[in-house]
């Protein structure tokens, strides 16, 4: 393993990143503002930190904008600090740098020898965007790039990791560098066919790569595999690797398949939770809400096992079911509408905007034309007192522009006002109708309940008095006979499980309402609040222009007198 032993290990702090980035020098535009104006770290798009023996990585979440990482030749053991750098393309803790041009065959590799990175791009090949270089270090662990999205090329060449892990985040990864590792089980290839962009791999340098089969077992499981260990794989070799592994390979396809059928299942499943949520109405679909009622009610599972009460629960299931679908199915209407109206708000809204800027913009081109032509007619004025008056008739020209740009302003203003009112009444409309509307479904599931309820205590109190003279002929469980002890019990076991399925039925009813009025709420609030912040951004437009017109005039002015 590389080491770097004549150093002391350091801290990547803001005086080693400073100095980096002012080293890229004049050939970055990002060194240069360094030089000129001091770092902006947020600007720099390309760092190189090799050969600097840094121990661990840390104080990079400033390179919010950074694409090419270099951390290769140091000493870091773990892979951490890199969660801000969401649009790092090419990480190389390890260099890795493939472009090959259209003929190549083999790309060429920088500063390792026979196993080393890629060589810089030639003038006739185009610089790879960005990237990330951890090679050359202590890491045994692949972690801590699960912020890193766009990552497209990743070397982590030359460290001591045994297994291909902890990657999947990286869906754009085309280039991966593991050579010189400890990699030693060829089930680490059946990890990386999830990358379905990868192209270039390598494993040169792992116990692996010692294995008989290794290239060939590489080029059936990774078909789109262009290169290999530093070398093109031609079509030959992959035919050969198809039907030696056809069997294992098509079983796995079979499998990956199944898998995939099942997430896209449950992603489906999670979107329509989604929209059922966004309706109020999720899990109202289905028997959820009856199975709620009785999963925390002990007395009511022993109370179902009584004679006659199965086909009493069975007739109740379904009548509680068909409500609930009710309220799901005008739930989903309703939503529908409301979605509906907010469109057409925002529609208004947008037309009302693009109309008065238009008019805006039409009032202030035709002052531009003629105050470009005063300024003309002015700078060529040669008595004072004319320049005087120019000016004095193009401040009144500015005044009044800005007094018609404000009355467009107070015209778009009055005119949003009355779409939000509109809007506002609708919408608080629609959720009231909707409210009632559920409020009166659920009060026909608590009738249900009652019914139940008035039913099944008639069953109980008649099994009470037939045990009471021994009339009984069915055996009851020991736990649901120790209910019928005396009246007291029996009719207090039932109001317990009545009482439970009420609670149930009225907290649904609650959080929906709640949800939905606090929606409707937050939803009113935000568009009146969008709305001032519009009407403020304008006015100080506005306002601005103002000034910078008049400011023009001030220079013009102050300019004369001095003349």
């Amino acid at each position: 393993m590389h080491q770097l032993c004549d150093m002391e290990p350091r801290v990547m702090d803001d005086d080693m990143l400073k100095l980096a980035v002012g080293e890229q020098g004049p050939r970055d535009e990002a060194g240069q503002l360094a030089k000129q104006e001091g770092i902006l770290f947020k600007d720099v798009l390309s760092l190189q930190l090799d050969f600097q023996n840094i121990l661990r990585i840390d104080n990079l979440w400033q390179f919010e904008n950074l694409r090419k990482l270099q951390l290769d030749n140091n000493t870091i053991e773990k892979i951490e600090g890199l969660e801000k750098l969401t649009r790092l393309v090419w990480l190389e803790q390890g260099s890795v740098d493939l472009n090959p041009g259209p003929e190549a065959e083999r790309p060429s590799w920088r500063g390792h020898g026979a196993a080393g990175g890629w060589s810089p791009p030639t003038q006739a090949q185009t610089p790879r965007p960005s990237s990330a270089d951890l090679s050359f270090n202590n890491i045994e662990t692949i972690e801590g790039l699960d912020t890193l999205v766009n990552l497209e090329d990743l070397s982590l060449f030359n460290n001591r990791i045994a297994k291909i892990d902890s990657l999947d985040a990286l869906v754009k990864l085309q280039v991966l560098s593991l050579g010189n590792n400890r990699i030693g089980n060829l089930m680490n290839i059946i990890y990386l066919r999830r990358f379905k962009d990868l192209r270039t791999l390598s494993l040169a340098g792992n116990p692996i790569a010692a294995a008989e089969d290794y290239r060939m077992f590489i080029c059936a499981y990774l078909p789109d595999l262009v290169y290999l260990d530093f070398r093109r794989i031609d079509d030959h070799t992959k035919e050969l690797a198809e039907v030696k592994h056809q069997y294992s390979t098509d079983e796995l396809k079979h499998q990956e398949n199944l898998m995939q059928a099942r997430l896209e299942d449950e992603q489906a499943r999670r979107e329509e939770l989604e929209e059922h949520k966004a309706a109020f109405v999720e899990n109202l679909n289905g028997s959820f809400l009856f199975d709620s009622m009785y999963a925390e009610d002990v007395e009511g599972s022993k109370l179902a096992s009584l004679p006659g009460v199965a086909e009493l629960m069975e007739t109740y299931k379904d009548k509680f079911v068909i409500i609930c679908l009710n309220i799901f199915e005008y739930g989903l209407k309703q939503q529908e509408k409301r979605k509906a109206e907010l469109d057409t708000f925002n529609e208004r809204v947008q037309e009302a905007v693009q109309e008065n800027q238009a008019q805006g913009r039409h009032r202030t081109a035709e002052f531009e034309e003629k105050h470009l032509l005063s300024l003309s007619t002015i700078r060529g004025e040669s008595e004072l007192t004319d320049i005087e008056t120019k000016i004095a008739d193009q401040r009144e020209d500015i005044a009044e522009l800005s007094n018609a740009l404000m009355t467009l302003e107070m015209q778009l203003v009055e005119q949003l006002e009355e779409t939000i009112n509109m809007f506002e009444r609708n919408i608080v409309d629609l959720v009231e109708l909707f409210i009632e509307n559920v409020q009166s479904l659920m009060a026909q599931c608590r009738d249900l309940e009652n019914h139940h309820h008035e039913k099944l205590l008639e069953i109980a109190i008649n099994i009470l008095e037939k045990i009471v003279k021994g009339e009984l002929d069915e055996d009851l469980p020991d736990d649901v006979r120790a209910l019928f002890v005396d009246k007291d019990t029996i009719v207090n076991a039932v109001g317990a499980s009545h009482d439970m399925h009420l609670l149930k039925i009225d907290n649904r009813e609650d959080e929906l309402v709640t949800r939905v009025n606090s929606w409707c709420t937050h939803l009113v609030d935000k568009i009146h609040k969008d709305e001032m912040t519009r009407n403020r951004r304008r006015v100080k437009e506005i306002n601005q222009y103002g000034d910078h017109v008049q400011g023009e005039l001030d220079s013009l002015e102050c300019g004369d007198i001095l003349d």
